[in-house]
């Protein structure tokens, strides 16, 4: 009962558009400062400032002092993954198009990472290709690694045996909320995003959570995996 108590509480603070504006403003990863947020969400400087206020006392959001301004930013990064959550069960719009330059930078859409896993464009193609190839096999959101899987997991340098003694789910489907499909999720995910990062396939973009795909990703994706971008 007490935790329902408190996701009730958090749901209240999420069910005003003009904080939900605000969280949505920060899901880049970078903090911003309170006019820049009550820009966002349409409001004016006190309407923001107690908006603000209470996503701080709920601890949502922390707030940093430089010089004369203050920046807020997602308490800790499970904020940003629960907003996501969210946007993916969100009902699209149907009355009328969102201009490109209004929704999700092209940048974020095809390439970022989500908590320590890979989401995106490119990481709900990466697993259906895993699929489609038979490296992986799907129950409801649960996947496992074929044989054919295990040999190109390893070819990539992941130790599969050390990510299924880890405390964490193995390998789990991850709602992606720009692209309402599954991404990879789990200890097998988060390894898979810091192979790449070490091989660098993937390079983190001048925007934080922003991944940029090189080259040698490209080539590597199709050497290991059969992918081709």
């Amino acid at each position: 009962m007490e935790s329902a108590i408190h996701i009730a509480k958090v749901a209240a603070l999420l069910g005003d558009p003009a904080r939900a504006a605000m969280l949505w403003q920060l899901i880049d990863g970078r903090a911003r400062t309170a006019g820049e947020l009550a820009f966002a969400a349409n409001a004016s400087a006190q309407s923001a400032s107690g908006h603000l206020a209470k996503l701080v006392d709920a601890e949502l959001l922390q707030v940093d002092t430089q010089g004369r301004h203050r920046y807020y930013r997602f308490a800790n990064p499970t904020i940003g993954v629960a907003l996501e959550s969210l946007a993916a069960i969100a009902p699209r719009p149907v009355l009328r198009a969102v201009p490109a330059s209004r929704g999700t930078p092209p940048a974020l859409r095809f390439a970022r990472s989500c908590y320590d896993h890979l989401a995106g464009e490119l990481a709900v193609g990466l697993l259906t290709h895993l699929e489609d190839k038979a490296l992986l096999t799907r129950s409801d959101k649960i996947f496992e690694v074929s044989a054919r899987g295990e040999k190109a997991f390893r070819q990539f340098g992941i130790d599969l045996s050390t990510l299924r003694g880890a405390k964490r789910q193995f390998a789990c489907g991850c709602l992606d909320w720009s692209e309402r499909q599954f991404h990879l999720g789990g200890a097998l995910g988060a390894a898979l995003l810091q192979r790449m990062l070490e091989q660098r396939w993937l390079l983190q973009g001048q925007q934080a959570r922003v991944l940029q795909l090189t080259p040698s990703g490209r080539e590597g994706l199709k050497d290991v995996f059969g992918m081709r971008i």
